[in-house]
């Protein structure tokens, strides 16, 4: 994937913003009904599967604004855009926010592990495929181990707890490091891919229709909630 040669103006600040709360949506949205969904149906590596989908979506934002935005922290905003939209719990079922505290731990290490990543890699990220597999896959595997250190001090489960033992550690990356990093160097480069084809009219509409562009982010974001509402309101 490679930068257009004509590069675009640098879009309104408010602009990217709302391109950070659709994409959070989106994938907070995907962390209730589809995890909902994966976890119902029993499928196995349900966290890989999830972590992929948020990478993906992360992709997308990375090359929506590629040569007008460099600016890896943006990750950061759609991470907690969707653990704000994973936190609907709290209104609607009466639960206390540390319901979903690992897997709201997990989102937020996911965008910062791959905002650090992206931060290295820098404008190698977008012309490289390999690189992007490398990227997506090596901040899977910090944000896991990440997530095993600091879940077991946040919210100890009787999973994370199992693997508090000598060489605990190393086992718990084989059995869920490699699912994360494995769908993460998968759906990655597919979401840099969408992202390459949606920029242009993201940013045209942007540019030459605001009030276009606000009112469908704002109905895509409050479909993304209300459905995850719904969803959570269900049992998922």
């Amino acid at each position: 994937m490679t930068t257009p040669a004509n590069k675009p103006g640098k879009p309104p600040v408010g602009h990217v913003l709302m391109t950070i709360i659709v994409l959070g949506s989106l994938w907070g949205v995907a962390e209730v009904v589809l995890g909902g969904a994966l976890k119902a149906w029993g499928v196995s590596h349900r966290a890989g599967i999830l972590t992929g989908v948020g990478m993906g979506i992360m992709g997308v934002g990375l090359a929506i604004f590629v040569g007008v935005l460099r600016k890896p922290l943006m990750l950061l905003g759609i991470a907690l855009v969707a653990v704000l939209c994973k936190q609907l719990v709290v209104p609607v079922l009466h639960v206390s926010v540390m319901c979903k505290a690992n897997s709201c731990l997990a989102v937020l290490l996911q965008g910062s592990a791959l905002a650090g990543v992206v931060a290295v890699a820098g404008r190698r990220l977008h012309g490289s495929y390999l690189i992007q597999t490398v990227v997506a896959a090596s901040a899977a595997l910090v944000a896991r181990g990440a997530f095993h250190l600091a879940g077991t001090k946040l919210a100890p489960c009787a999973y994370l707890l199992s693997f508090s033992r000598a060489g605990g550690f190393v086992d718990y990356m084989a059995a869920n490091g490699l699912a994360w990093a494995g769908f993460s160097a998968l759906l990655f480069p597919l979401g840099c891919r969408l992202g390459a084809r949606l920029r242009e009219p993201v940013l045209a509409v942007g540019a030459a229709r605001p009030a276009l562009y606000y009112s469908s982010s704002v109905a895509v974001t409050a479909l993304c909630w209300v459905a995850s509402g719904v969803a959570i309101s269900l049992g998922f």
